[in-house]
């Protein structure tokens, strides 16, 4: 009315004009269809610009090595995955999440004593942290010879086997077959020198057959590859986790073996660095890393008396910025293994300590644990223990193993 009233209406195209855009305007019902379309231009868009960034870094590549822009390429196009599947944004208003973390408080809240995070297996463990939370990085460290990688390994074992749940470990120590082996030995409760030398009953063989089917039917991925780098575990923990999307936890065996290629640096600034991204992996990833880490020999110029030589956070080798990005930092420690067969103290043997250093969002503390150096394997510690001492290794654990299980048959 109030263009014919003017006399705008040629103007702005006439009344016909008009009444087709009128009938072109999109309906609100369709609203959902419109707004996916405009989302996924969105994402081509982004695809776009990532490829122009990536190209061009490609075509005049003056200070990146060759596997940085591998993993930039891949680092983008995984954050635009991300972003389609969980709507993932790299800044994010916390009135739009304030809703998740009150459910998530109700949740706890009726649920007390309950695990928020990642059951380890370790009862004691598992009060104090409330499980192995996501994007948490967990430093374990010790000396040679206390464990670290066998309690390391107890996890894995029981988050793949117990829960079902694939796991990824980097193994730059130990080959496949040697950290298969000694997973059978645990898991089976078999004498490792036993499996080694042929020598077992057919109670072994049972337990055996027992552990390599369990072995079998569940996902545990291994990388052997040694003198890996910080962007070559990003970049392949990227790819599983697309494979594996239930994939529940990393472990790193152990950092000092890591390199950082081409930054011609002292090795403390190395350490830092390879901290700092197994750190930014937990977060990307969002599942806890578990990372191993050796000790200063300065713990054995410590007198032995009195538990002297339990860890300390300066004792942390090549340490740089492991203390401050590490979540949770816990020292295996077993007093036996500085005494020889005249220990005086009966009550130590076959005993482990976990010493909770550092907690970032919970308390410190000592988990006890009993160790059973036959199996290579830790279990949770009662004060009336008395495994290994009299524990009958022919016998399989009746949990696990039932006595009577006639499908079980020599390999």
């Amino acid at each position: 009315e109030r263009l014919k009233k003017t006399g705008e209406e040629e103007s702005v195209g006439g009344f016909a004009y008009l009444a087709q855009i009128a009938e072109n305007t999109p309906s609100v019902s369709n609203i959902s269809t419109y707004a996916k379309h405009v989302r996924e231009l969105s994402v081509y868009r982004q695809l776009i610009i990532a490829s122009h960034e990536i190209a061009d870094v490609a075509y005049h590549p003056k200070d990146i090595e060759l596997q940085e822009l591998i993993d930039l390429s891949e680092r983008k196009i995984f954050n635009i995955a991300e972003q389609i599947t969980r709507g993932k944004q790299d800044v994010v208003n916390v009135k739009t999440i304030i809703k998740d973390v009150v459910n998530s408080a109700h949740e706890w809240a009726e649920n007390q004593g309950g695990l928020t995070g990642l059951e380890t297996g370790f009862t004691e463990l598992d009060k104090m942290t409330s499980g192995l939370q996501n994007g948490d990085l967990i430093i374990i460290a010790g000396r040679p010879s206390m464990g670290k990688t066998s309690f390391a390994m107890n996890i894995i074992e029981n988050v793949a086997i117990e829960q079902n749940k694939p796991v990824l470990v980097f193994s730059l120590e130990m080959p496949t077959e040697a950290l298969t082996l000694r997973m059978i030995s645990s898991f089976g409760r078999i004498d490792s020198k036993k499996i080694r030398s042929g020598d077992m009953t057919e109670t072994d063989w049972n337990s055996f057959n027992h552990a390599v089917r369990a072995l079998e039917s569940n996902d545990i991925l291994i990388d052997e590859t040694p003198s890996i780098t910080p962007t070559e575990i990003r970049a392949k923990a990227r790819r599983i986790k697309r494979q594996y999307p239930e994939l529940s936890v990393i472990m790193v065996d152990y950092l000092q073996l890591m390199t950082v290629h081409g930054k011609g640096e002292n090795r403390v600034q190395e350490i830092s660095e390879i901290s700092r991204s197994l750190k930014a992996l937990a977060k990307e990833i969002n599942v806890p890393v578990i990372a191993l880490s050796q000790l200063n020999r300065g713990v054995e110029s410590r007198p032995k008396a009195g538990k002297g030589r339990m860890p300390q956070m300066a004792d942390l080798r090549e340490s740089g910025s492991i203390e401050q990005d590490a979540d949770i930092i816990g020292f295996v420690y077993r007093d036996e293994q500085y005494h020889d067969d005249t220990y005086s103290n009966p009550e130590e043997v076959g005993k482990a300590d976990l010493k909770i250093a550092k907690h970032r969002n919970g308390e410190t503390g000592k988990v006890e644990l009993a160790w059973i150096g036959e199996y290579t394997r830790f279990e949770n510690y009662t004060n009336n223990d008395q495994f290994p001492h009299d524990y009958d290794q022919n016998q399989p654990n009746p949990d696990q193993f039932p006595p009577n299980d006639s499908d079980m048959t020599l390999m």
